[in-house]
Formats: structure tokens, sequence, C-alpha cells
């Protein structure tokens, strides 16, 4: 079963972590995990850059090693970055000293108080250290104390979901303050090329303006 938007009841259970900016003004929040790749993140860039449009990258530590220009070229051209651990680890199958070992590792590359889980899977546990004790060792500059999750996932990475699909997701659920998911990875790389530039001109056409989160 696909679940574009998060049960509200989910949301109220974890209403720490944040699903949705709370906003009434016409504003989306265009977000991308698992980069940055080569093959995909510039393509991502070039559309964004033509539509004026800013988003927010949440990258694998690993991906940001090995391409530390395409990293330097997100935050060049005004967009945010977010800690998505550095070996993509599932939290409900992590230990908890694996876990903030992963994160800390990926925040002496990512400078961001932003955080994604992986899968979106982190237990009760990981929220609480990362978003009330926040650890910070003293030797990274920054290290993630806010939870970003998301109110709409294209399902752009189900090679299952046409990209006709997957762009009805986004328009259908999308409304003021919506956290959209994609991802700038191989997988992704059919829906993610079909849907995006699609999604962005009907947006604005409707008078959305695409953020990049804080």
């Amino acid at each position: 079963m696909q679940l574009v938007r998060p049960p509200y009841a989910v949301r109220k259970l974890f209403s720490s972590l944040i699903w949705r900016i709370p906003t009434a003004e016409k504003k989306i929040y265009l977000t991308f995990d698992d980069g940055p790749v080569p093959e995909v993140t510039p393509r991502v860039l070039d559309i964004l850059k033509k539509h004026n449009a800013k988003a927010t990258f949440f990258c694998i530590g690993q991906n940001v090693e090995k391409n530390t220009g395409l990293y330097k070229q997100i935050t060049d051209e005004g967009h945010s970055v977010g800690n998505h651990t550095y070996n993509h680890l599932n939290g409900w199958k992590t230990r908890d000293s694996e876990y903030f070992s992963n994160i800390e590792k990926c925040s002496a590359l990512v400078l961001s108080n932003l955080f994604r889980p992986p899968y979106g899977k982190i237990t009760r546990t990981q929220i609480k250290k990362i978003i009330y004790s926040n650890p910070r060792p003293s030797s990274l500059v920054s290290f993630p104390s806010s939870i970003i999750m998301w109110d709409v996932l294209s399902y752009d990475f189900d090679r299952s979901v046409s990209p006709e699909k997957c762009l009805s997701n986004v328009m259908r659920y999308s409304r003021e303050g919506s956290i959209i998911v994609f991802h700038d990875s191989l997988k992704a790389q059919r829906n993610l090329e079909y849907t995006l530039p699609k999604a962005i001109e009907q947006l604005s056409l409707k008078g959305f303006s695409f953020e990049a989160l804080k």
C-alpha cells in the first residue's frame, strides 16, 4: 500500500518531527534524498535553476565524499543541505551507538542542523537524543537537531510506479507548506526527470514558489 501522505495519526503521534511547514503562503519545499550522484544531481540542479526554484538536498555522507565538487555546486547555487547518515542506515535495524556514530561521520561533511532518517525509519530513543539531547561532539562544527519528514512522498524511487502516477501523486497532495520528497538517485532517475519539471511548472501556475528549508 502506497501512502503518499503520512496518516494523520502518525503525524500526531510523532509531532516533534517536522512533516510540513505551517504557513498560509503558497510555498512548497522540494527535497531530494540520497545524493549527490553525478548521473542525476546535475540534471536536478539544471531544472531548479531554470525555474528559479530552491530546494533542500538530504545527502549521504559517502556520496558527498565521492562528489565534493557536486556537493559544493548544490550549496553554491543557494540550496540547503541536510544529513542523511553516512551510509543510509535504517534506524530500526541499527544500534543507537552505531546510528549516532554514522550521523556524526556525515556531519563532518554535511554542515547542517537538518536530519532526515533514511527510509523514514527512526526509533523514539533516536528521536529523543537528536531533538532533545542533541549530543554534539566538540570535534564537529555541526550536528543535526531538527528531524525533517514529509507531507508528500512522490514514489519516484519505486520502479513499479509510472512517471505519470508519480506526477499525479505530487499534484494531488501538494498544498501550502508541503515538504515533497524526491530522490536524486539512479533508481529514481526515470520518474524524477519526468515528474520534477512538470510538477514545478504546474505548481507555479497555481501560484506556488519553491524554497529551501533552513
